[in-house]
């Protein structure tokens, strides 16, 4: 895997021409934090649904998202639950903590070729995300959990099922994820990865399925900024003013 150190150019990244980015933690930085806004409505969910304390519906939760994927799918295989009742409750947040980010935004217009949105969550909330962020506009489409019929990443079906649907080249895509273990199909189709980590990583708490360890082979790039990673690799400056 390469390290965080090394500095992209146009003869990596030349070939693409379709740029795939994961929604949260990828599109926004790790520090933002919007996420634990999910979980918490996430394990709200399972604790009304089963009836249980706090702290034990946390733990199922965290054991579905490890077999499953998602803790959407967790609850679908074993309770039967209607997901668009669960999505729309995991994503009820306060989008406030994001700001418009426009050099994430004048990167990503610059980049060659078609942008998407890849997530496990919903249309709304990668939409909601977006627009919060200021960059809404510069995609051309989002696939998200409804559309990959509930399946999420890391499952090789998923992936060719957004490829299929949205008539993408693998072999010209790149992918931008924060989850090292969902890279690992991306690779495997030809894309080029990269990976974000949030910064001061080895001071961030974060789970430790989370966590690289740094040998990765279907990493070729990892970054803890992602603008300014964008912009060496369209060979943009910094944005002054």
């Amino acid at each position: 895997m390469t390290k965080i150190d090394r500095t992209p150019d146009k003869a990596d990244f030349e070939h693409v021409t379709d740029w795939v980015f994961d929604l949260d933690n990828t599109l926004y930085p790790h520090h933002v934090n919007l996420f634990a806004q999910i979980d918490k409505n996430m394990t709200a969910y399972v604790a009304a649904l089963l009836q249980m304390e706090r702290e034990e519906a946390r733990k199922l939760q965290k054991q579905y998202y490890l077999d499953h994927g998602t803790t959407l799918q967790g609850l679908m295989i074993h309770h039967g639950i209607d997901p668009n009742d669960f999505l729309e409750k995991a994503h009820a947040i306060d989008y406030t903590a994001l700001t418009p980010q426009p050099e994430l935004g004048e990167a990503i217009k610059a980049l060659p070729g078609r942008k998407f949105i890849f997530t496990n969550g919903s249309v709304r909330h990668a939409e909601m995300t977006a627009e919060a962020l200021g960059i809404l506009e510069h995609f051309d489409d989002i696939f998200d959990i409804v559309a990959a019929d509930y399946v999420p990443k890391p499952a090789q079906a998923t992936y060719d099922k957004f490829a299929a649907l949205k008539r993408v080249e693998t072999n010209k895509a790149a992918m931008f994820e924060d989850l090292p273990r969902n890279l690992t199909v991306p690779k495997a189709l030809g894309m080029q990865t990269v990976l974000l980590v949030p910064r001061n990583l080895e001071e961030t708490v974060v789970e430790w399925w989370e966590k690289t360890s740094g040998e990765e082979d279907h990493i070729d790039f990892v970054t803890d900024d992602l603008a300014a990673f964008l912009r060496k690799i369209i060979g943009l400056g910094k944005i002054t003013g």
